[in-house]
Order: C-alpha cells, then structure tokens, then sequence
C-alpha cells in the first residue's frame, strides 16, 4: 500500500506537506470525483467483500473500482493517517425516510479530523445527493453552505444529527411540459444520519459488513448502485435508470436528467461515466 499510487487513483498531484485543511478539502474533494460510491461486487457474481485494508485498497486503488462507506471511508482513514492527520472513526445510524426513524443499529461509517484544535467530519461514503464535498465544521446550529446545498449538524445530549436542506428538483423529461418536481419545497429538511463522538475501528463494523451482504432486506441487497460526484453536480446508476444532475442550474434548483438504459448500455456507462469495468456481469 503506497500513498502516491492512491494519489494516482484520485488524480490528486499537489504538494501535502502540511496536515491542513485545505489539503485535507483537495484530497477529499479529489476522492469523492475519482472513487464511486458503489455496490456491484453484490451484484455481479462477485466474492465476498471483505473489510480489510490490503482488500480494499486492492479492489479500489489497484482495480479501479468504487465501494460503499464501509471501503470508501476506510480506504480515506488510512491516506489521512498516513499524512500525519488526527483522525479517528465514527459510527452512524442513517435516517430511514419511510420509517420517519433512524435505524436501530449503526449502519454508518465517517471520520472526524482535528485540525488546529477545531474538529471536521470528513464523510466520502454516503453517495447520491447528500454527499458532502468539503469538510464540514463540527458545530451545532450552523448552515454550512456548499455547492450540493446547505448542510447542519444538530447536537443534542451529546447524539449529533446531520442534515440538508432540500432543492427543488428540474427534470426536462418528464412530461411533455417539463416541471419541477413538489417532493422537496425550498428549506425543507432532509434528515441524514446521527451519531456520537464516540471512536471506533474498523472491526466494530464486521458485523454490519456480513449484514449487508447477507440480509435480503437492505437496500444494497435490493439495487445495484453506483454514483459518483462530478465537477457540476453527480451521476447516479440506480438499476437500469441513469440520473445526472447538475447542481443549483436555476436558484434553488437543481435540473435533473433521467435515462433508461438497455442492458447492452449498462457496461459501456459504467466506462464511460464512471471509469468502471467489471470482470463478471451485472444483473442490475
């Protein structure tokens, strides 16, 4: 396991010499546009994903592939370490919309980094539209502003909760006059995850990597995904359906274009938009 191959793998080829922010925002912001957050492996026929380093190194910085937070916010804890960064492990419990609750169990994996005394949550593992694309300040009550849209943390009795403010949604293609979807009026809260300060390793998550692998009943079980962040907005393969937004096209809007590929599509997209090629077949 080497730095500078990592580096390579996110294109990232600035000076690192000082653990500071505005390293710590490059590389992240470099990793969350190189590395997928994704879970074929589940869906092409692939072994087992095991939660060791050398393996997750190996199948994202060697093989080129993406991974699910449990890799991805691995694979990033160690670079940070290895960069001289104070940064430890967290556990989270993700909201569950259509419950209205957060799940029982920690299913989440993210970083807190100190710098100069102040802490950050560094989070290149959740995915789609609530993917953060910088640090966030740990601090309870503040909108933090960034290009994907208005982030907070809220902090009560020591259980910290992480949300975003929605946008409405543009998209072209869905009727013949082109509208914008209602789900989300401006300043409505999307509730994220919560969690403490307490740390953690990586083995405290064993048991929830098996889960996710073998429970019929999760998400990642249920859809092949893959999206990765971009320079405008993000890409998203959910099944066979393609998003790509770009963000904040009009004020408080983000435009929205769906597409539904044909199985001959899905490999070529997979190259083409995400730099991923499979070595079984996806069955989406």
């Amino acid at each position: 396991m080497n730095i500078q191959e990592y580096f390579g793998r996110i294109s990232y080829n600035k000076p690192h010499k000082d653990a500071d922010l505005q390293t710590l925002t490059a590389i992240f912001q470099h990793h969350i546009q190189a590395i997928p957050f994704e879970n074929l492996s589940m869906h092409c026929g692939e072994t087992w994903i095991e939660l060791d380093l050398q393996s997750t190194y190996n199948k994202i910085v060697r093989k080129k592939r993406g991974g699910w937070c449990l890799e991805s916010n691995h694979l990033l804890f160690w670079a940070l370490q290895e960069l001289g960064y104070d940064v430890c492990i967290l556990g989270g419990n993700s909201y569950e919309p259509a419950e209205r609750a957060y799940t029982a169990e920690m299913n989440h994996i993210l970083l807190k980094v100190v710098i100069q005394g102040n802490s950050y949550i560094v989070d290149a593992g959740f995915g789609g539209a609530y993917q953060m694309w910088q640090p966030l300040r740990l601090i309870s009550g503040k909108d933090q502003p960034q290009v994907p849209g208005i982030f907070r943390f809220m902090e009560d009795s020591g259980t910290w909760y992480f949300e975003k403010v929605k946008r409405k949604h543009y998209i072209p293609e869905q009727s013949e006059t082109p509208h914008f979807t209602d789900t989300a009026p401006v300043g409505n809260i999307r509730k994220i995850y919560r969690f403490t300060l307490e740390p953690r390793h990586i083995n405290d998550f064993q048991e929830l990597n098996t889960y996710l692998q073998v429970s019929p009943d999760n998400i990642l079980q249920k859809k092949s995904l893959c999206s990765l962040q971009t320079t405008e907005g993000l890409i998203a393969l959910v099944g066979w359906t393609l998003t790509e937004m770009k963000y904040n096209y009009t004020e408080d809007t983000d435009l929205v274009h769906i597409t539904t590929l044909t199985d001959e599509e899905l490999e070529k997209t997979l190259k083409d938009k995400f730099n991923i090629v499979l070595e079984s077949k996806l069955v989406p």
